[in-house]
């Protein structure tokens, strides 16, 4: 196999590796014990071509090590003898990594699993590195790959961060959960709002390039995409380390633990998504959230930002009786400015309004030419009309909902 293990003994930023004897075994006898592991953890895993290889990128990348620790913990900063290390390491892996170490028998080379990974971090990884050996001659290829993985940790992270763009928070374990199945929407699927997008991705962007960038209201009329466009912020941004975390009303006391949590990816930028809020006066919520803003004894980490949606303007339901003169409360104003209070810690508001009969229309238009059909003017306004006085109103939700009835008669 023209590799010795032994040589892995001699890791020292990256010896999580040596918990996997299994597949990295020194004794020759074990070597078809060896293959079954492997070729079940690709199949788990969906890893294809030389298997030692891809397994070992895979653990690089997905188990935390000395490196990719410290790039979270420190803001992508490392020291150049940390990276000294690394590169000592990436060394000793290097006939690994060049795969020198061919597939077993009876193992097609390259191997190809039932179903691909879909990681996307892992494919522009295993990218970066196939470059690194299209190249000749290959001279430094060790301080090269280091630089890669380095590169990866910072834009990525690793493990699940790496893996997932969206999470939601587990108060039970006090951890987040990675969500395997999140929306593919784009920037570019949303149709009208251009203002609202504008304003939503120039904050957004100042804050993934480490300006200072401001909280955010989504607020309006329903079905007009403010969640959708939350949502989309992340996909465009993945690349660049952005990552949502949506957590619920009932686990807004859990906010100053969940903002700790977040803290140890300082890495990392993350949205903290609340969906549709709102709050009676009754509600003791809003209060945590409010201290989670601004206000707080303990500081909102750099990298974390709160983007909100409502329907409401003030989050918190106003009544005629609150600005009432007759109200039993002495100070009347106190209970006005609570109510706001809480909206006027979200340094930009973005307001949302429904959509025109022409702009309906021309959603309902823009979102079947994208599906290849166009309706005359006629027809498309006779339909689209009678769809929207039969259903919740003329908004982008009425209008989707339109085209997928429309799309599923032909």
């Amino acid at each position: 196999m023209g590799f010795n293990f032994n040589s892995l003994d001699e890791l020292i930023v990256c010896r999580n590796i040596l918990a996997h004897d299994d597949i990295f075994t020194k004794g020759h006898g074990q070597r078809n014990s060896s293959a079954a592991n492997l070729i079940e953890r690709a199949e788990t895993l969906g890893l294809g071509g030389n298997l030692y290889r891809s397994y070992l990128i895979y653990l690089l990348a997905h188990e935390p090590n000395l490196i990719s620790t410290s790039i979270e913990m420190h803001g992508g900063k490392i020291s150049e003898d940390l990276r000294k290390l690394f590169i000592h390491d990436i060394l000793s892996l290097l006939p690994i990594l060049s795969s020198e170490l061919e597939n077993f028998y009876l193992v097609s080379e390259p191997y190809i699993p039932t179903m691909p990974n879909q990681d996307e971090s892992l494919k522009n990884l295993m990218t970066a590195l196939d470059e690194v050996y299209d190249t000749k001659p290959h001279t430094n290829e060790a301080t090269k790959i280091a630089d890669i993985f380095i590169e990866h940790y910072r834009n990525f992270g690793y493990g699940d961060i790496a893996a997932y763009r969206a999470f939601r928070w587990d108060a039970t374990t006090s951890s987040i959960i990675g969500i395997r199945h999140f929306e593919s929407i784009r920037l570019d699927d949303l149709i009208g709002y251009v203002h609202q997008k504008e304003l939503l991705t120039g904050n957004t962007s100042a804050f993934v390039d480490g300006k200072p960038a401001n909280n955010v209201l989504l607020v309006g009329a329903r079905g007009t995409g403010k969640s959708s466009g939350v949502k989309a912020l992340v996909n465009e941004y993945y690349a660049k380390g952005l990552r949502l975390v949506q957590i619920t009303k009932p686990q807004l006391k859990s906010l100053p633990e969940l903002m700790e949590t977040l803290r140890r990816f300082m890495s990392k930028k993350f949205i903290i998504f609340l969906d549709d809020l709102s709050f009676e006066e009754s509600d003791a919520e809003y209060k945590y959230l409010k201290s989670a803003i601004e206000g707080g004894v303990e500081s909102r980490p750099q990298n974390v930002l709160i983007y909100a949606t409502s329907n409401r303007r003030h989050l918190i339901r106003e009544t005629w009786r609150d600005r009432a003169d007759g109200q039993d409360e002495i100070y009347r104003d106190d209970s006005v400015n609570e109510n706001i209070s809480l909206s006027d810690r979200f340094g930009l508001i973005i307001q949302y309004y429904a959509p025109t009969q022409t702009e309906y229309l021309e959603i309902i238009r823009s979102m079947l030419k994208r599906r290849g059909i166009k309706l005359d003017d006629e027809t498309l306004r006779i339909e689209g009309l009678r769809w929207e006085m039969s259903h919740s109103g003329r908004n982008g939700r009425t209008a989707q909902q339109f085209v997928n009835h429309y799309l599923g008669q032909r």
